[in-house]
């Protein structure tokens, strides 16, 4: 089944961090979204009556809201070559927090407290990650091989030389998560949304693309990663 893909252009920016009177770490500055520009023209040469007139300006506002959620959503991470992740968390639960999750932020990568999960092993986990909010966070060199992350969202993760071997990500939301390197054989991502993620060196044998949301320049990038097999090129429309 072929994936659903829509054409967006994309900026960049640096990483930045925003202190509030809560302390939120934020991975918003990371990335930049795409400008949307709604032509103000629609309808112009067809007179009508003023209601007809009103109505088509509604449908306009509309389609236009439409769009810009689904461009924001494509919108693709650039990571600072300079980018210097903090220091490794000491806090002795910190591998825990992935089954309590964000519980503030979710997709807009904003969290009390950093969720550091890198090098934490959570291999056959069947149960405490599944639907959890992992925005933002740092997973890189873990391992999830096996593991049940069905709904889950990860938006603006970041999972470099991370380990999702086997993974079932079925209906998880998947935006702007930096996949680079990582170990994503056999994963599933069936019904995910794949939109502005990086999947530079990624290994990504026997993975299963069915009907996932990526925008149109994310996939051609992703269609250069000679490790997809033939039924997942055929799946994500790879030409």
């Amino acid at each position: 089944m072929a994936s659903l893909s829509i054409p967006v252009s994309h900026n960049t920016s640096s990483l930045q961090h925003s202190s509030t009177k809560r302390h939120r770490f934020r991975f918003q500055q990371l990335y930049s979204p795409p400008r949307i520009v709604c032509s103000g023209g629609f309808g112009r040469d067809f007179p009508e009556s003023k209601e007809k007139k009103f109505h088509l300006k509604e449908l306009k506002g509309v389609a236009c809201g439409i769009l810009a959620a689904w461009a924001v959503t494509a919108a693709s991470p650039v990571v600072a070559a300079n980018l210097r992740l903090p220091p490794l968390s000491t806090d002795p639960d910190r591998c825990e927090r992935a089954f309590v999750g964000n519980t503030i932020g979710q997709a807009n990568g904003v969290y009390d407290k950093a969720i550091d999960l890198r090098f934490c092993d959570y291999t056959n986990e069947q149960s405490n990650l599944k639907g959890k909010s992992l925005a933002a966070a740092l997973m890189s060199e873990a391992k999830f091989d096996g593991a049940d992350m069905t709904e889950v969202v990860m938006s603006k993760a970041y999972a470099v030389g991370a380990s999702f071997k086997g993974v079932n990500f079925s209906n998880a939301v998947l935006d702007r998560v930096v996949f680079n390197k990582a170990n994503l054989q056999g994963a599933v991502f069936r019904n995910t949304v794949l939109s502005g993620s990086t999947f530079d060196e990624a290994q990504l044998e026997d993975a299963v693309f069915e009907d996932t949301i990526i925008g149109y320049i994310d996939l051609q990038k992703l269609c250069r990663n000679t490790t997809i097999s033939p039924d997942g090129r055929a799946e994500l429309g790879c030409r």
